[in-house]
């Protein structure tokens, strides 16, 4: 018997109706995701993506936000898997997985080879339905190789990350991983910076030169009034300063 006089069976079938709910506001807001980025929603609000509304307004993780806005493009293509996904009965993580064989860059491979994304489609929901995640990976993994057999170069730019951690102080810590060309871009933008600013007597370490040309680069591109707008504003940093501070010698 469980807390509440909920034997552990009832418990399971209101875990079971929970899930099935999420799944129906999942689907739901995957379709909306999906209107807002057709009506150019975000840009209205200084925004040039639906993705980066949902980091700023929403809060989510980016990679929360970008599986959000895939799975909304999805549905378009996999109409079953969306029928399925309003019912309750395909979690959203699922559609995650269905979405990759409908990139654009698959779907006219698709086309090309005369393949009918309504099969696909059809495979695809009943495997979601009836069978456990895993199953639903290796399906489309087996699609994929069929679709291209000696697969496709790799993108350098898709494990380009950056992460911010700010501590209480307001201090922040950087950590991330950029390509071989974006690499080269954000080193020569440093290093012009670095070389610039070398007065006599400068006793920084290189770390703390590079440290410092990153924030200049950051300073220069506010300066420049270049950036795009945030929820309808310029970018700007605003500094307080308190009264018996700029009194203190």
């Amino acid at each position: 018997m469980c807390s509440g006089g909920l034997v552990s069976g009832d418990v399971l079938d209101d875990v079971a109706v929970l899930v099935a709910e999420r799944n129906r506001i999942d689907a739901t807001l995957a379709r909306r995701v999906r209107a807002a980025e057709l009506a150019q929603a975000p840009e209205r609000d200084g925004l040039k993506s639906m993705a980066s509304w949902l980091r700023g307004h929403c809060r989510l993780s980016a990679a929360e936000a970008s599986r959000l806005v895939r799975n909304g493009r999805a549905l378009e293509h996999l109409p079953a898997l969306g029928e399925a996904h309003d019912a309750g009965l395909v979690s959203a993580e699922q559609v995650a997985v269905a979405a990759r064989a409908v990139t654009p860059e698959r779907l006219a491979a698709a086309a090309a080879q005369g393949i009918d994304l309504a099969e696909i489609d059809a495979v695809l929901t009943g495997v979601a339905v009836e069978q456990d995640h895993a199953a639903l990976v290796r399906v489309v993994q087996h699609y994929l190789n069929d679709l291209d057999p000696d697969g496709s170069e790799p993108d350098p730019t898709e494990g380009r990350s950056l992460t911010l951690s700010k501590h209480a102080d307001g201090a922040l810590s950087i950590r991330g991983q950029l390509d071989p060309v974006g690499g080269e871009k954000l080193q020569a933008a440093l290093e012009s910076l670095v070389q610039t600013d070398r007065p006599a007597g400068d006793e920084r370490t290189r770390a703390q030169r590079l440290g410092d040309a990153l924030v200049q680069l950051a300073d220069n591109a506010l300066a420049a009034g270049a950036l795009p707008t945030l929820r309808g504003h310029r970018p700007q940093v605003a500094v307080v300063v308190k009264l018996q501070d700029l009194a203190d010698p």
